[in-house]
């Protein structure tokens, strides 16, 4: 298991080659990517901002349930924090297990958990200049968990 944040592009080569054992007939990679369109707005970049030492704690907490819960080999993610253009990945999913129905259901988890639980925030940069906070991702969402360290 490895759960990091990075604020280096994500090398999805060398996270898919440290995947699978012998015993593993499925390796699934779920990359999220910045689009150039979201909810009839161009879209310029992305910045992601995170309270870190919670973020990963519960990242790794997140992959850990997902491991008990279904028959996987091995589960990573790595998640991007400040800038990102159009088309770079913020965050990628490594699932190796004996069989894909697992690694489709433990990779699905995993993004849903992130998105619901860890304390990163998404700000979009419009191409006309605005920027915004969106809804669910915006700092103080999480405010009732941060003393729960």
């Amino acid at each position: 298991m490895r759960c990091r944040l990075t604020r280096e592009p994500i090398d999805t080569a060398s996270l898919l080659a440290a995947a699978p054992a012998s015993s593993d007939g499925a390796v699934l990679l779920f990359l999220g990517v910045v689009r150039d369109f979201n909810e009839g707005r161009a879209v310029g970049h992305l910045e992601y901002d995170a309270y870190e030492p919670m973020a990963e704690r519960l990242l790794g907490e997140i992959v850990g349930e997902a491991m008990e819960r279904w028959d996987t080999g091995m589960i990573s993610v790595t998640h991007r924090v400040g800038r990102l253009e159009i088309g770079e990945t913020s965050v990628a999913i490594v699932v190796a297990a004996p069989h894909r129905g697992d690694a489709y259901s433990a990779s699905r988890y995993v993004i849903d958990e992130i998105k619901k639980r860890v304390p990163i925030w998404k700000r979009e940069g419009y191409v006309v200049g605005e920027s915004e906070w969106l809804p669910g991702n915006t700092p103080g969402a999480f405010a009732g968990t941060v003393g729960d360290e």
